[in-house]
């Protein structure tokens, strides 16, 4: 069998035709989609190739209502973007521009102004974010499945609950056994485990079952309003009231200020690990309030060498506070919470 190859004059390969108008081909958000991220960048992506000279503020706008927007853009392959200044408003609708002052390398213009609009998603005034109900395991500090190990000497404020484990899977807390739970001098507050006197077994089981729907409630959480913020390093950052969302591992190596109202709520959804480096600290600013930040974790949480963390941990996985680390919060662990040396304190 032979081949035809028919060679066209001229060719046909669409780049060796600088005549053509250039187009608009895609926008991320696309056209009238709602429940945008409100640290979304905006993106066009062309044709072709553009002149990049001619994508800047005045061809390339966002805008909330009849204010124009600040933001730096910045221009890859066929595709610009435009990254606002400052977050988007939660719940706002904003309208993205690009006219034809945008040209292609041979300097012709696109054909019509391209128009856009999206809605950011995030609570609001009227629609405000709600917190994560523990249930029964808000009563523990920590709160585990399968152990609760200690290298004294630690200081716990809160009680501590096991279940399904056993006693002896608290271990290096020198318990004193009572009717139905335990003491330590290590902990103000009482010790359960789920081979104790009743009604304890039946408290604890219930404690888990709020604490696994805790942290189903935490995860299952729509429409964040901070999607991969700053691709999960999240040291030096002021976090304002929202629902955050991360697909990978988070790391704290700087402090972090959680600055908001008394009443606001802060939910931070972690697909991978949460790690925070030797020193760091997690702190409250404006009001915020401890019992009103959740961490939810898939993976393992780990709180670095003398660190500090403020809120509630739920993690699928195990919490490891590392020696000297402190919380103000509390621990609520699928698997285990390792403790060395730390100060664990429930908050008010």
């Amino acid at each position: 069998m032979s081949l035809l190859v028919i060679a066209l004059a001229g060719g046909c390969n669409s780049d060796e035709n600088p005549s053509r108008t250039p187009t608009a081909s895609a926008t991320d958000p696309e056209n009238n989609v709602s429940s945008v991220p409100r640290n979304q960048a905006i993106e066009i992506t062309f044709s072709e190739e553009m002149d990049t000279t001619t994508i800047n503020s005045s061809t390339f706008t966002l805008m909330e209502g009849t204010t124009q927007l600040s933001g730096t853009i910045s221009y890859s392959g066929n595709t610009a973007t435009f990254t606002p200044a400052m977050p988007l408003a939660a719940g706002t609708q904003y309208t993205a521009t690009i006219t034809t002052g945008a040209e292609n390398k041979a300097g012709i213009p696109l054909a019509a102004n391209k128009v856009w609009n999206f809605t950011t998603g995030g609570a609001t005034v009227n629609s405000p974010l709600a917190i994560v109900t523990l249930g029964a395991s808000g009563n523990y500090v920590i709160l585990a499945k399968t152990a609760i190990n200690n290298s004294p000497t630690s200081a716990v404020t809160g009680d501590m609950g096991l279940s399904p484990a056993a006693t002896s899977y608290i271990t290096e807390f020198s318990l004193t056994d009572a009717t139905g739970y335990a003491t330590s001098s290590q902990v103000t507050g009482k010790v359960y485990a789920a081979n104790m006197a009743v009604p304890t077994p039946g408290l604890l089981t219930t404690a888990v079952n709020n604490m696994i729907t805790a942290y189903n409630d935490a995860a299952g959480r729509p429409s964040p309003d901070f999607l991969e913020l700053a691709t999960g390093n999240i040291g030096g950052k002021t976090l304002t009231p929202g629902l955050y969302k991360w697909t990978t591992t988070v790391t704290v190596p700087g402090n972090v200020t959680i600055s908001g109202g008394a009443n606001d709520v802060w939910i931070f959804q972690i697909d991978g690990d949460f790690v925070m480096s030797a020193a760091t600290e997690i702190k409250l600013a404006g009001g915020a309030q401890a019992k009103n930040v959740f961490w939810q974790v898939a993976g393992q949480a780990t709180i670095g060498t003398s660190a500090h963390v403020e809120g509630n941990i739920i993690s699928m996985t195990g919490i490891t506070f590392q020696t000297g680390a402190s919380m103000n919060g509390r621990a609520l662990a699928q698997t285990a919470v390792i403790l060395d040396k730390n100060s664990i304190t429930k908050p008010q």
